[in-house]
């Protein structure tokens, strides 16, 4: 089993700032437009070399959606960003009309996603924005699972031609992928390879899940990790091979149980091929006040809780 290991914990934020400052640096086209939160979403640099790119948009989340539609029918590659709570659900009429249904190349960069968000409890945190936004049609969903993954997922986003969500957080976190692995939208990552059992994962849960490798393979369970940083489109492939292989899967990810990465996975095997499943996520609750650790713990969002989860599929095959 291959090792990975946390080279110093990063806020996947952070990553956002970086890769929207070299994608700002590599193409004149791009834009950054926020709604009074340049500090919170590490827009900071890019403001400061391109202000004549960069839009104050104020506590007018809805503009902002339109502004941006309206500057990529120009021509150029408008990035917006906001909290996730409120960069999804209060200007989702705008997203559909003006972007998705238009198929308009407007990146919709949301940061504090999930519970992780921690203290500011469950006004702020969202834990049902991937189920919004996988259900725009041509809407790509992009989750990264660190700084570097961050970073790659911004950059690419950039020169994808489409509407694309890119999901992040507010807390530190292990940072642990190849800072020059280059990020392919639609394709899953095989981090660890395993027989036993696949652990599907997302986001933060994706070194959760190494971890839970770890755990199980010290039990003598060897389970495969594979990393989905694109939500959607999702690589069927990549999955169905990998469930044919070990015959049993786990999904881990910081969501609610409603439409997200594990019913999209559950909706893959009823099409194409039964397979146990257990799923790790929010249950159907809102979030509340807490330390992003002891929140993960709280709602079974961890590593000990995927091992436990590994080993019940594992039973079911």
């Amino acid at each position: 089993m291959k090792k990975y290991t946390d080279t110093g914990k990063k806020d996947t934020r952070s990553g956002f700032g970086v890769g929207l400052l070299k994608a700002g640096q590599a193409d004149s086209r791009v834009v950054a437009l926020t709604a009074d939160l340049k500090g919170s979403l590490k827009m900071d640099a890019f403001a400061a070399e391109f202000p004549e790119r960069f839009i104050q948009c104020g506590i007018a989340e809805a503009n902002m959606v339109g502004a941006a539609a309206g500057l990529a029918i120009t021509g150029k590659i408008p990035f917006i960003g906001s909290f996730a709570e409120f960069v999804t659900g209060r200007v989702y009429d705008q997203l559909r009309q003006e972007v998705a249904y238009g198929k308009t190349n407007v990146k919709i960069a949301s940061s504090h996603a999930g519970i992780t968000l921690g203290e500011d409890g469950a006004t702020h945190q969202t834990m049902e924005d991937i189920a919004l936004m996988r259900a725009l049609p041509e809407m790509v969903v992009l989750n990264p699972c660190d700084f570097n993954q961050t970073v790659q997922a911004t950059l690419a986003a950039a020169k994808y031609e489409g509407p694309v969500y890119l999901r992040f957080g507010r807390p530190s976190v292990p940072n642990f992928t190849d800072p020059e692995e280059p990020f392919e939208i639609g394709k899953a990552i095989v981090m660890n390879e395993g027989t036993d059992v696949t652990l599907i994962a997302t986001g933060h849960t994706v070194w959760e899940s190494l971890q839970a490798a770890e755990a199980l393979e010290a039990e003598g369970i060897r389970a495969e990790v594979i990393d989905i940083a694109t939500i959607k489109p999702l690589d069927e492939e990549a999955i169905i091979k990998s469930a044919k292989k070990t015959g049993c899967v786990v999904v881990a990810e910081e969501h609610n149980m409603a439409g997200g990465l594990g019913e999209a996975v559950a909706g893959l095997f009823a099409r194409c091929l039964p397979t146990p499943v257990e799923f790790i996520n929010g249950a159907d609750k809102f979030g509340q006040s807490g330390t992003p650790s002891a929140l993960m713990a709280k709602y079974g969002i961890d590593a000990a809780h995927i091992a436990e989860a590994a080993k019940k599929a594992v039973a079911r095959k």
